[in-house]
C-alpha cells in the first residue's frame, strides 16, 4: 500500500501533517510540494515534510498518489493545470470540506485511468500553513472517505489505507450524506462562531469573557477565504442547518421573554440529554480539534 511518491498540492495545516504523519507510517516515500508561497514551501521543506517544492510537475518523475489540498472551489482547477504530468494509473484524493461539488466537478477533468477517491479528514485547528503541521493530527479523528459507484474499490481501498495508516477512524458515506451531515457537525457551528463574535459588538466585554466564550468561538479564527469557499460550495445543506438552528434559537427566546421557566428548563433539559446520547454515540467528539 506504499505510494512510492507523491505530490501534495497545498502543503498547509491539513496537507503538511498528512505527509508528515505518512512518511513517519512508511506509506508514502519521496514528498512533492506544490503551492502559491516560496516562503511556507520553504518552511515545508525545512521541516522535512516534503522533499523537493515544484511550481508544478513538468519535469518530474511520475508520481502516483496527487492529494489536493488547496479551497474547495479551486480543487478541480488545480487538477486540471495538472493533468498532462499526471500518467495513467495514478491516484488523486482530495481532503476537502465538502464532497459533492467536488466530486462531480473532478469526474469531470480526470479521466477514468485515474481515479478519484474524494476524502475529509475531519481535524484541524484555527492555525495554517506548514508551520502548523502536526504529525498527530489524525490521530482518532474521523475520515470520510467518499466513492462513487465508478470509483474503483482498489483505488478506495489504498486510500482508505493511507488514513487507516496516519491514525484516522475512516468511513464511508455518499458524497451528498457527507455534506448534509457536515452541514451541521462543521459548517453551522463555524457560522455560529462567527455570528457570536460579531454579536460582541463591544470590545470591551471580551475582557470578562470565560471557557465558554473560548470554547463556542475558538473556531472564528479560521480562515475566511476557506470558510467563505466551503460555505458556498454547500450552501444547500448549509442553510436548511442554519434553518434549524434558527428554529431552536427562537423557541429559547420565545420561553426568555415570556418568562415561562417551565418551558425554558424542558428545552434546556432536552439539550442536555440530546448532548450527553451524542457523547455516548461519538465519545472522541468531546476532544476533536476540527478547524
Amino acid at each position: 500500500m506504499r505510494f512510492e511518491r507523491a505530490a501534495i498540492v497545498g502543503v498547509g495545516l491539513i496537507g503538511g501533517s498528512l505527509a508528515l504523519a505518512a512518511r513517519r507510517a512508511g506509506l508514502i516515500g519521496e514528498v512533492i510540494g506544490i503551492g502559491r508561497s516560496a516562503a511556507n514551501l520553504e518552511t515545508a521543506r525545512a521541516r522535512g515534510i516534503i522533499d523537493r517544492a515544484v511550481r508544478d510537475l513538468s519535469g518530474v518523475e511520475p508520481v502516483d498518489l496527487v492529494v489536493l489540498a488547496v479551497p474547495v472551489r479551486s480543487t478541480a482547477a488545480a487538477m486540471r493545470a495538472l493533468l498532462p504530468h499526471v500518467r495513467a494509473g495514478t491516484i488523486v484524493t482530495d481532503v476537502g470540506s465538502v464532497k459533492g461539488d467536488v466530486v462531480a466537478a473532478m469526474a469531470e477533468v480526470l479521466p477514468a485511468d485515474r481515479p478519484f477517491v474524494g476524502a475529509h479528514p475531519i481535524a484541524g485547528s484555527e492555525r495554517a500553513g506548514a508551520g502548523a503541521a502536526d504529525v498527530e493530527l489524525f490521530h482518532g479523528a474521523p475520515c470520510v472517505v467518499t466513492p462513487t459507484a465508478a470509483t474503483p474499490r482498489a483505488a478506495v481501498a489504498r486510500v482508505r489505507a493511507l488514513w487507516e495508516g496516519v491514525g484516522a477512524r475512516v468511513h464511508e458515506m455518499s458524497p451528498a450524506a457527507h455534506d448534509r451531515a457536515l452541514a451541521y457537525v462543521s459548517h453551522l457551528p463555524h457560522v455560529v462562531a462567527y455570528a457570536l463574535v460579531r454579536a460582541l459588538d463591544d470590545a470591551q466585554l471580551a475582557a470578562l469573557s470565560g471557557g465558554s466564550w473560548r470554547d463556542a468561538t475558538r473556531v472564528a479564527e479560521s480562515k475566511p477565504e476557506l470558510w467563505c469557499d466551503i460555505l458556498l460550495a454547500n450552501a444547500e445543506a448549509v442553510i436548511a442547518a442554519t434553518d434549524a438552528f434558527a428554529a431552536q434559537l427562537t423557541a429559547l427566546r420565545a420561553a426568555v421573554v415570556a418568562g415561562d421557566a417551565s418551558a425554558l428548563t424542558a428545552l434546556l433539559e432536552q439539550a442536555t440529554a440530546a448532548k450527553q446520547q451524542q457523547l455516548r454515540a461519538a465519545p472522541l467528539a468531546r476532544g476533536a480539534t476540527e478547524p
